[in-house]
């Protein structure tokens, strides 16, 4: 708990706690799960997709590449829209977007076609989830900020898992286009609740208790995220743990599946363990923080992160696999929730945009990760990567935990 919040406990005459508007949250959180199955669904849908559209499975790929093309390059414009025209309003605008191009991507006949619609999906898709987390951060009393950021987490996660699934077990019984229509009634479903809350709730047409932010333009509000000392560091620690984290855990199913002959049916589970470590956090995040507080929740992340890694790129028991790979999920999201909470406090005058660059960061990190394991895979082995990314993530988090704390100090 940070000093303000202790302060704040222990004064004689406390202020009222400010209340958390959580059905708000919760409608964002289900827009969150549209957003991250709608990314997902992808990973199992290509081979039906490419055998429909009678192509190579490399070939419809293209619809991968489109998809992270647009949704990676939107962080950069979405933060300044959203702190002038509203958050809430903002992600309700993109979810029935998303609704309409997720229909869209069903309804396509030749595989140009699909990869514009997913051009098109990603660049409605990427605004609901930063802004969403902007949100969270303007409506949120910081001493409670990362439990209840951890909780809107479970959206995501859920949908990760969902989308993973929906790929494989939907697209065998309704095919790959009755998938897209099932995702983008979810989008409507979500669009649907968001809107009603909008009507239902002034606190959601309050564009931030920072101000309004008329008057000022999209260079400025870089201008205040990027001069600040603390939030260029979040930024390259978000780039970074992309990188390491994301970078390796692209290639653990072929490293599973090469190194001890899985199938991909048993594949798909053990790489579904993620998600399952992420809903541990987020079940336990208010005992974690008590407990370990911002810099020991990162460093304990990235040292479970390092034992899990080891296990993946050098142990003998596949069986293991699955814990090692809950054990990654967990480990991640207390590294990665850290971070979180941080970039939607480090510049509140310009929260969406914060919120953005730190996204863009960590999706620019990722592409970056992934690109630069394919020589390492493919010349010297999975082993390498796995262990070269379990010794710098707790150097990257020791590194994270000590620049927190300077923050600190100096406030």
């Amino acid at each position: 708990m940070s000093t303000n919040a202790i302060d704040v406990l222990y004064s004689p005459t406390p202020a009222p706690a400010r209340q958390t508007p959580t059905r708000s949250i919760v409608l964002l959180a289900v827009a969150g799960f549209a957003s991250q199955a709608q990314v997902r669904v992808m990973d199992s849908l290509l081979p039906q997709v490419a055998a429909d559209l009678h192509t190579t499975v490399g070939a419809a790929a293209m619809v991968v590449t489109a998809y992270a093309v647009t949704h990676g390059s939107i962080q950069l414009i979405i933060g300044p829209v959203g702190d002038r025209f509203g958050k809430y309003r903002t992600v309700a605008l993109t979810c029935a977007v998303g609704a309409v191009l997720v229909a869209l991507c069903g309804m396509v006949s030749t595989l140009p076609q699909l990869a514009l619609a997913r051009l098109a999906t990603g660049a409605a898709a990427g605004w609901v989830i930063p802004i969403s987390m902007a949100y969270v951060g303007d409506v949120t009393p910081p001493e409670r900020l990362q439990p209840i950021l951890a909780r809107y987490l479970s959206g995501q996660i859920l949908g990760q898992l969902f989308g993973q699934a929906a790929g494989g077990v939907l697209g065998d019984f309704l095919g790959w286009r009755n998938v897209f229509f099932v995702l983008a009634g979810m989008f409507a479903l979500a669009s649907a609740g968001l809107v009603f809350e909008l009507a239902a709730n002034p606190q959601t047409r309050v564009r931030s208790r920072h101000g309004d932010g008329r008057g000022r333009g999209f260079v400025a509000d870089y201008g205040a995220v990027l001069s600040n000392p603390f939030a260029r560091i979040v930024i390259a620690a978000a780039f970074l743990e992309g990188a390491l984290a994301w970078g390796a855990l692209a290639y653990i199913g072929a490293q599973l599946r090469l190194r001890f002959g899985l199938s991909y049916t048993l594949v798909g589970i053990i790489v579904a363990c993620f998600g399952i470590g992420g809903l541990i956090y987020a079940a336990l995040v208010k005992i974690l923080v008590r407990r370990l507080g911002q810099a020991g929740l990162a460093i304990g992340g990235a040292f479970i992160l390092m034992a899990a890694y080891i296990e993946i790129g050098l142990g003998s028991l596949w069986w293991l696999a699955p814990l090692a790979m809950t054990g990654i999920g967990l480990g991640f999201y207390m590294l990665h929730n850290t971070l979180q909470t941080n970039a939607t406090q480090m510049t509140p005058q310009a929260r969406g945009t914060a919120v953005a660059l730190f996204s863009s960061a960590l999706y620019v990190g990722q592409t970056a990760g992934v690109a630069a394991g394919a020589p390492v895979i493919d010349h010297l082995g999975a082993a390498p990567l796995f262990v070269g990314a379990a010794i710098a993530l707790p150097i990257l988090a020791v590194w994270f935990a000590g620049e927190l704390k300077r923050h600190r100090d100096t406030k």
